[in-house]
């Protein structure tokens, strides 16, 4: 797209868990995402709730988009937080970013079920010189973390103009060594194409195109990775398939924040307005201070109650190989080893 303003579409400002995230912004001068209630993960591949995230309703607004333009999504943290001075999704949340699009009658109403989807985006994996095991290589999701939650993702050229939802997922597979504990974190924008072709790509439909089983959702990334394929089908033609670990490019190298409309929060939450300048990265982290992006992702201090101050909210990592960050659990919660000896993190107590 020619111009790269924030399509505001806010989060709630609520208490979130570290490590979480959600896709909360597209890069353009309108507001069409289907917000969230919350940032946390789904993990039933076999849910609805897989197709665009829970008690997402969808939005009366539409994102316009030329064919053959690019959009922007963006993750952090935090809910209405676009600074660059914490990882976009953290808790070393490694794993593959992909972008759906679905052609419907009515992007405004339609639930993501009727029509299949077909893929035009994935930044995946590849192997990153000298590491040792999956967490050191090179995936989508430290991608996002690299150029401030931004991602920059080209609507095929040769696609129909029309409604279509665009679904974007960040898979962490960080505890995905065992059943069902790959977290998908996934928000779906309303947009308009115009121009176009009259190309007929594959599709698939949600629920159905992912087994939990799939080698791509269930795998060890704390043990050496020789190969890695993201689940899903392969990307459409008119697609892109990004080499994870590329440099930072587009409006992922820079966009600025505090030039998009203010963010306007869901039903029932606090709309949150956008910092007027990137924050300045801490030493040792994102070297890009360029502004913010589409899908939020918590600050790392995130989660935690007043009872300590480093008191970790649900699902937040507390142990494992490696790690020094805190490993005291939040009220009802227990840390335990998800992936041993490699990840633990706070879960509900028995």
């Amino acid at each position: 797209m020619s111009t790269f303003v924030a399509a505001a579409l806010t989060a709630l400002a609520a208490k979130e868990v570290a490590g979480h995230a959600l896709f909360q912004q597209l890069w353009h001068a309108a507001t069409c995402v289907r917000m969230p209630a919350g940032n946390s993960p789904i993990t039933n591949v076999g849910s609805k709730d897989f197709i665009c995230n829970a008690n997402a309703k969808a939005t009366a607004g539409k994102c316009p988009v030329p064919a053959g333009s690019t959009v922007t999504v963006e993750m952090h943290q935090q809910p209405g937080d676009r600074s660059c001075g914490s990882e976009a999704i953290g808790g070393a949340h490694w794993g593959p970013v992909q972008i759906y699009l679905s052609k419907v009658a009515d992007a405004a109403k339609a639930d993501g079920t009727a029509n299949g989807w077909f893929k035009i985006f994935s930044d995946a994996w590849s192997k990153k010189s000298g590491g040792a095991v999956g967490d050191d290589d090179n995936w989508g999701t430290r991608d996002l973390n690299k150029c401030c939650g931004k991602m920059d993702v080209k609507i095929p050229a040769d696609i129909p103009a029309g409604d279509y939802l665009l679904r974007a997922e960040a898979l962490a597979l960080h505890t995905a060594g065992s059943a069902n504990g790959a977290q998908f974190y996934v928000s779906c924008y309303q947009i308009t194409v115009s121009g176009g072709g009259n190309a007929s790509p594959p599709l698939v439909k949600f629920p159905g195109a992912y087994s939990a089983s799939d080698p791509g959702i269930k795998i060890n990334i704390h043990a050496a990775v020789a190969n890695y394929v993201a689940p899903g089908p392969a990307v459409y033609g008119g697609g892109t398939n990004r080499t994870a670990g590329a440099a930072c490019t587009g409006c992922a190298a820079t966009c600025k924040v505090g030039t998009s409309p203010s963010a306007v929060a869901p039903s029932g939450g606090k709309p949150a307005s956008e910092p007027a300048a990137a924050a300045a990265p801490p030493a040792g982290g994102n070297s890009n201070n360029s502004g913010g992006g589409v899908v939020a992702a918590e600050p790392g201090n995130a989660g935690t109650d007043n009872a300590s101050p480093c008191s970790l909210g649900a699902y937040a990592q507390c142990g494992g190989n490696g790690y020094t960050g805190c490993t005291q659990c939040g009220s009802g919660l227990t840390c335990k080893a998800v992936s041993p000896p490699y990840y633990s993190q706070c879960v509900a107590s028995s």
